[in-house]
Parts: structure tokens; sequence; C-alpha cells
């Protein structure tokens, strides 16, 4: 995705539409298209060079910028193993976490996976087995990925940043038991110990903007590139549209001024301890 719109930006800086972008190369448009839009890449870096020479980039250091992308584009990532029990759209998110430089989170029915537990992961997980008819070893991947994308979190470096905002309702929904949403708070507190990681939550009492659907908004270093993950039913929704953006944006910035500050955390989640 990064590639795509970095290459859609310079053929449109160059005037060129898909159709003059690929006359006279062994390319589609079809192929181009798709390429900007991040749902594949080219199979060489011959192929990205000539369309880089034809977008009138002459610059070394530019096209093996753009070529270093192209073949990590092309490299399996650690969550592949995991690609079994990943519902649609999954496997892309997860990869796009990984190369992320900052994640923005709202989630109002339950604690943010990469703040998650492996027992409150769990605990979701026994409660839905039935329903969704799924296996114990679906239960067992699904845990070890979510707990690998957190591990993420301290291992990576540069760290990712991680500015989360907790719904006081989904701190308060019992999931498993007691012990284990103290054991989660206490969790959410320590990982705001980090300096990557900041968590802010909404109180129930707030009459303010609340959004009623979850959402991930994903940052990325040059070519900067901002995208937003919503969940479906079935699945995972992932764009790069500049007003979906914007939209979720705005939605997360409302959020964010209606939490309680950061500092307050802690207290706060201390308190939610005491009285469950």
């Amino acid at each position: 995705m990064q590639l795509g719109a970095e290459l859609r930006r310079l053929r449109e800086k160059a005037g060129l539409t898909l159709v003059e972008a690929v006359d006279g190369l062994a390319l589609s448009t079809t192929k181009v298209h798709r390429v900007e839009n991040g749902l594949t890449a080219f199979k060489s870096t011959a192929e990205l060079r000539l369309l880089l020479e034809r977008y009138g980039v002459e610059d070394e250091e530019d096209i093996e910028f753009l070529t270093e992308i192209q073949r990590d584009s092309l490299n399996r990532g650690w969550w592949s193993q995991y690609r079994s029990v990943m519902p649609s759209g999954m496997e892309m998110y997860v990869g796009l976490e990984a190369g992320a430089k900052a994640v923005r989170a709202w989630h109002p029915s339950v604690v943010i996976g990469l703040l998650q537990t492996e027992r409150y992961v769990r605990a979701m997980l026994e409660v839905a087995k039935p329903v969704e008819e799924t296996t114990t070893e679906f239960v067992e991947r699904i845990i070890q990925l979510r707990m690998e994308r957190k591990d993420q979190l301290v291992r990576r470096k540069p760290s990712p940043e991680l500015w989360a905002i907790l719904d006081e309702a989904a701190l308060r929904k019992m999931v498993g038991s007691a012990d284990v949403m103290r054991e989660q708070y206490e969790e959410i507190i320590r990982l705001t110990k980090l300096d990557n990681v900041t968590v802010q939550i909404l109180p129930m009492a707030s009459s303010i903007y609340r959004s009623s659907f979850n959402f991930n908004l994903l940052d990325f270093e040059a070519p900067a590139l901002t995208v937003v993950q919503t969940d479906l039913p079935d699945g995972s929704n992932v764009s790069d549209k500049q007003t979906t953006v914007w939209a979720f944006t705005r939605r997360f910035d409302a959020l964010r001024a209606g939490a309680l500050a950061p500092g307050e955390t802690p207290t706060f989640l201390h308190r939610l301890a005491g009285e469950i």
C-alpha cells in the first residue's frame, strides 16, 4: 500500500493516465491499478523500474528506496504462519500493523487486542467457541497470534506508538472472571509505563461523542500514508481513501478530547479493580 500510494502520486505528478502509463510497456492497466491500490506487487524490480522511468524518476536514491519497499512487499512476514486462522482481510491488516510507525485505536465493547492478556483472549474465544463452531487448535493459534502482535510493541525497533482509547463500558464488561479482569487492568497499567504506549478511558457518565463501532488508524513513514481499519462480521476492511481517513481521524480526535487524561488511567483502573 505504501508503494502503491507513492506510484499513484508519481503518475499523477507526471500527468499520465493509467493507459498512458503502460503504453508500450509489458504491463497492463489492471496490474498497475492493483499495485496502486495495494492489492498486489510487481513480480520483479525490473517492472517497477520501467514504470519509474516512464514517470521521469531519475534520482538513484529515490529508485533504490522504492525498489527496497518492493522487495519488502514480496517477503512473507512472521504473521503468515497464522494465515489459516485469520478471517478475510486480517492478514493484510496484521501486515500493515507490523510496519506502522503509529496506531490509534478505539473499541467500545472489548479491550483493544494489542492490550489484551492471554487469559482475557482465551475467555472470549472459549465463550464463542460453540457458537462459532471453532476448534481448540483455532483458539490456541489466535491466542498465539494476538500475543505475538502485542510483543511487537516491546520488541520492534524503533518501537511503534500505540494510542488507545477504551470505553469504560468495555472495561466493566465481565470476560472470564473477576480475576481475569483484574489481571487485564494490571496489564494495561503495565503497558502504559512504556514510552510508546498511551491509554485513555472514556467514562460512561460523560455525555460526549462515542463512535458505536471500533476502528484503527495506522500511520506510516515516508512515503507518508495513513490507513483505516474497521471490523466486519466476517473479516476486516482496510482503506487508504483520503476522505475515509479524514472522517475517522475526526472521530478519534473527538474521542481523545472527551476521554480522561492519560495520567488518570492507572488510578481509574485501580478503582475499577476494587469495585469488581
